[in-house]
């Protein structure tokens, strides 16, 4: 891949999205991960006032720590570039105690977990709303076309999405030729969103050069038969995944009425 060819062309696409728009600037959630460092930095290069914003909920000293860390490389390197910080560890906290005790706890972990980056998107547009910015997306090609490893409404709920057309591997070659910090860039990829160790591979099953192979397996029309073994495993792992998230793919259905019941 022309990495540098490739950033032009998405620092482009912003810039050309925004102007027509109308609208200011950018806002990004930085967690510490890859691609919401890639995603600030393609958004800072288009000069265009960029606010990175960290949303800690109960979050890991680590995640917070190269967060913080690259906001202040990016802070250093782009004056268009701000931050702040807004822990909804608080909110978060209250949330649970408004709703209804779940003696029934098989779905409890995912919804709080769901929760939690639906806080986040809230959060994001009542700045963007302030600032008349448009919320950068950070999902790449995997997650949100391949197993939809997001939340609907969460971190699913942006106005651009640069990266989402970049496996994660493309997406790490960008992040190296953008200089983002070696931390990040070495960091197992996780949400974040449990308050523990647990990684994308941890939920998934799979990582993500296994998941990159089972996506373009698909698209060969390659099906389950065709595979032995660990292949056959992250085969399985992607296409249920793929068909179990397919409502966070397409368009939300609408029940069309037919003409004959108007008249």
């Amino acid at each position: 891949m022309h990495t540098e060819k490739v950033i032009d062309h998405i620092v482009t696409w912003l810039k050309e999205y925004a102007t027509n728009a109308k609208m200011n600037g950018f806002i990004v959630g930085i967690s510490g991960g890859i691609d919401s460092a890639v995603t600030s930095t393609l958004c800072a290069k288009t000069g265009f006032p960029t606010l990175c914003v960290e949303m800690p909920i109960h979050q890991a000293q680590s995640q917070v720590t190269r967060a913080e860390e690259h906001i202040a490389k990016l802070k250093e390197q782009f004056p268009n570039v701000s931050s702040l910080r807004t822990d909804l560890t608080p909110v978060f906290e209250s949330f649970k105690t408004q709703t209804p005790k779940v003696d029934d706890s098989t779905f409890l972990d995912l919804s709080l977990a769901n929760t939690r980056a639906r806080l986040r998107m809230t959060t994001l547009y009542y700045f963007a709303g302030l600032h008349k910015y448009l919320v950068a997306g950070t999902g790449n090609k995997v997650e949100d076309f391949g197993v939809g490893f997001y939340t609907k409404y969460g971190d699913g709920g942006v106005d651009v999405s640069p990266i989402a057309d970049l496996m994660k591997s493309e997406v790490y070659a960008l992040a190296k030729t953008l200089n983002v910090p070696n931390s990040i860039q070495k960091a197992a990829p996780t949400d974040g969103l449990f308050g523990d160790s647990r990684t994308d591979e941890d939920q998934i099953g799979a990582s993500y050069d296994e998941l990159e192979w089972a996506m373009k397996m698909q698209e060969n029309k390659k099906v389950l038969s065709d595979f032995v073994g660990r292949e056959k495993v992250v085969f399985e792992i992607f296409t249920r995944l793929n068909k179990a998230n397919q409502h966070k793919m397409i368009p939300i259905p609408v029940c069309e009425i037919p003409n004959h019941l108007r008249d």
